[in-house]
């Protein structure tokens, strides 16, 4: 269902327990984008805004009957403030939600402050671990470096090789952004040997106002859609698959008609908040990327419930299905699987984001790619027959 008549309730809840952050990459649209609202935030996350975290948390999760929920504990750098506080506000939301609401905590770090006492104490406190590089090599995180320029490799490679080792049931996965100036295979094959659970491959937060590297310079060039294509041809034919490349697992299921939980592919309704350190509500941070204030809702968690959230017109637009896409979208053959592509990418100043994909091209490359691959498995697909869905051609604006 991607046009609901009433408001989908919230069930993944980002917090932020820290909004500094330890390293200072280079293409960060957070810290380094047109939005720079961290800068008037706390640092960290008051004991008294914490409660009030907690309270709205418990009161969505009982008002809309939740049987669970996502609980992630984000930055900045939330291990800038050591492990005690996440395991504790883990702990207390699992004691305010009502019985039999399961809480999934999560934190996602860079890794560079993640040691084996730490790691133990977010497992032993119910708390997976996402680390963010950008490969399995020193060469493919160049860009992320401290603030004196230092690399953050080495420390990042250690917390891989640590949760691997010694806490894998913590082990999260890793989350990688799309460098179409990488090799893709050799990306690949390089997370693969820090063996994460799962992999998720996202593309860079730009838009066409600003566009990523690489697009739209050529509208007749699909680079990201190309390096998506050559990763999933190796996990596809891979007689394991051991490590999960949610991506790819999400494409096939929209293809097949089944649900999925993406941000970045199909139509259902987005089911995210943010809470900054200041108890702020906020939308996802990736809006920041497009203009400053995008994902301000003007409410906080000391006088508004989430329920008064998900009435502001941000967040309702996201939850909207095909209403809320361009004519050029909702004409497309391959809008249930696309879905418009990410929120974030389709904005356009003096437009808004009533867009296609800034990765338009580039999503209709890949997601046809994979269609074909199904219908061969299927043996479906004919020499000479366009494969799965993919019949026509989208558009750009």
């Amino acid at each position: 269902m991607y046009a609901p008549e009433s408001p989908s309730p919230f069930r993944q809840f980002i917090v932020k327990t820290h909004s500094r952050c330890n390293l200072a990459c280079r293409y960060c649209y957070l810290y380094e984008g047109p939005d720079d609202s961290w800068r008037g935030r706390p640092a960290t996350l008051a004991p008294a805004v914490r409660a009030h975290v907690v309270a709205r948390i418990a009161e969505h999760a009982a008002t809309h009957r939740l049987p669970a929920l996502s609980l992630v504990l984000h930055g900045g750098e939330p291990l800038l403030s050591g492990a005690a506080p996440l395991v504790a506000l883990a702990r207390e939301v699992r004691a305010a939600v009502p019985a039999g609401c399961a809480v999934h905590a999560t934190v996602q770090t860079n890794g560079t402050l993640l040691t084996s006492g730490s790691a133990a104490a977010l497992a032993e406190g119910g708390i997976t671990v996402g680390l963010s590089l950008d490969g399995g090599r020193a060469a493919h995180n160049t860009l992320r470096t401290d603030h004196a320029g230092r690399p953050s490799w080495p420390a990042a490679s250690r917390a891989a090789r640590l949760l691997a080792e010694e806490q894998p049931g913590a082990y999260a996965g890793i989350l990688t952004v799309v460098d179409p100036r990488t090799d893709p295979v050799d990306v690949y094959t390089s997370l693969l040997a820090l063996r994460p659970p799962a992999i998720d491959l996202l593309l860079p937060h730009g838009n066409w106002t600003s566009p990523p590297p690489l697009r739209p310079a050529d509208p007749g060039r699909t680079p990201y859609g190309d390096w998506l294509c050559a990763v999933f041809d190796v996990w596809w034919r891979a007689p394991r698959r051991a490590t999960r490349v949610r991506l790819f697992e999400e494409c096939l299921a929209l293809l097949l008609g089944l649900p999925a939980g993406t941000e970045s592919l199909g139509l259902d309704p987005f089911t995210a908040v943010v809470v900054e350190t200041d108890g702020s509500i906020e939308q996802v941070d990736s809006l920041k990327s497009a203009y400053d204030g995008a994902a301000a809702t003007g409410l906080d968690v000391r006088h508004h419930s989430f329920d008064e959230a998900l009435r502001h017109p941000g967040v309702a637009a996201r939850q909207r299905g095909p209403a809320a896409l361009s004519a050029t979208c909702r004409a497309c053959p391959l809008l249930t699987v696309c879905g418009g592509g990410h929120y974030a990418h389709r904005w356009r100043a003096g437009h808004g984001f009533a867009n296609p994909s800034v990765y338009c091209a580039d999503l209709q490359k890949f997601i046809r790619h994979v269609a074909a691959a199904l219908d061969r498995a299927a043996g479906r697909h004919r020499p000479g027959e366009p494969p799965g869905p993919a019949t026509a051609q989208g558009g750009t604006p």
